[in-house]
């Protein structure tokens, strides 16, 4: 091979610088565009494809670590190798191919570990899980521990220790009634006249008996009330132990004598504390919006004929919530399915009752 004239090896140097020259413009070029970039995405993290991650790990690996360094490229060698064990790892991932791990707790059992718990809650995990046992549900301790947390149930020890003002009637349904007043206003002798209604509720059952109506109360006619009311065939405290009751005066010590003459025992509440009371409140709301609150009563046999029409309502007509939505006392002859659906309407039509004939 002849050698280059030097006129030709200037020229070859020449070119080779200028080209060398362009590829640091580009670069330099590139690097503060990569600069520009990184500032307008921020702190932001740039999502590729894994399209995108092949195309640059690809170029990278021809450049080298140093290289991309210095560069100060977008996507860094560590990310680059991050990307690369990531795919390995994805790889060998087989969760796809495994099955399932313990299967999930029926609802079923989930509920019933809840109210387990609720009804007794001296019960720890322990006799929890004895008593699903003893219905064939097989689980464990810290199963239940976990779903009595997901649902906000402490513990046996603070579980007992936390017991609700409800959840103590309902363990004394069997015992427990409540007595109240309210007032309604009617028109006598051209004037508005309060009347008192005395009521005891029954609250295993819900029902209700009037013990009297009176305009004047005072404390020989409750007396007289509580004989009425303890009688020991007729009166709805036959066989309760504890009737609660507010601080009215009209509940005078000598109508609590009258009811521990027959073994019931009265619990005066603590003052303003309605809500301890709460069935006999509701009951008072109820009989108000429904019927007295809606009638322009005149006389006080009008008023006796309204709370008579409406109890008859309240025991056999009306749907309780608190009850399951059904009926207290329901007609043995009624609901026959293939007979005609018929209203049955008291007071003019303020209450109503759908129901099928009897046959």
């Amino acid at each position: 091979m002849l050698p280059l004239s030097y006129p030709l090896r200037f020229l070859l140097v020449a070119i080779a610088g200028w080209i060398h020259q362009q590829q640091r413009d580009v670069i330099e070029y590139l690097q503060e565009e990569n600069r520009v970039l990184r500032e307008q995405v921020g702190p932001r993290r740039l999502r590729f494809t894994d399209h995108q991650r092949v195309r640059l790990a690809a170029k990278a690996k021809t450049l080298g670590r140093r290289t991309l360094t210095d560069l100060k490229t977008i996507v860094t060698p560590d990310t680059l190798l991050a990307w690369h064990r990531a795919l390995i790892a994805r790889k060998y991932d087989g969760h796809l191919r495994r099955g399932p791990g313990r299967p999930r707790v029926t609802a079923e059992i989930r509920q019933w570990v809840v109210r387990m718990a609720t009804e007794n809650p001296s019960w720890g995990y322990t006799r929890i899980q004895g008593a699903l046992a003893n219905v064939a549900h097989v689980v464990s301790r810290g199963t239940i521990a976990t779903i009595l947390k997901q649902h906000g149930l402490d513990p046996a020890p603070e579980r007992l220790k936390g017991t609700t003002w409800r959840a103590f009637l309902r363990a004394q349904w069997s015992v427990l009634a409540a007595a109240d007043f309210f007032t309604v206003e009617v028109w006598t002798g051209g004037r508005l006249t309060r009347f008192a209604v005395l009521f005891v509720m029954d609250l295993a059952t819900r029902r209700v008996e009037i013990a009297g109506i009176v305009r004047e109360p005072d404390g020989a006619w409750v007396v007289q009330c509580g004989r009425q009311i303890t009688d020991p065939m007729e009166g709805i405290l036959a066989g309760k132990h504890y009737l609660l009751h507010d601080r009215d005066p009209l509940f005078t010590d000598a109508f609590r004598e009258t009811l521990a003459a027959a073994d019931v025992e009265p619990v005066r509440l603590p003052p303003r504390s309605p809500n301890l009371n709460a069935y006999a409140e509701r009951f008072v709301r109820t009989i108000k919006e429904s019927c007295l609150d809606r009638l322009v009563l005149v006389g006080e046999d009008s008023l006796r004929r309204a709370i008579r029409q409406f109890m008859t309502h309240y025991h056999h007509e009306r749907n309780h919530q608190g009850r399951g939505n059904l009926l207290l006392f329901p007609n043995a002859n009624e609901h026959r399915s293939g007979m005609p659906i018929t209203c049955r309407p008291r007071l003019g039509g303020m209450l109503r009752y759908y129901h099928r004939e009897a046959a």
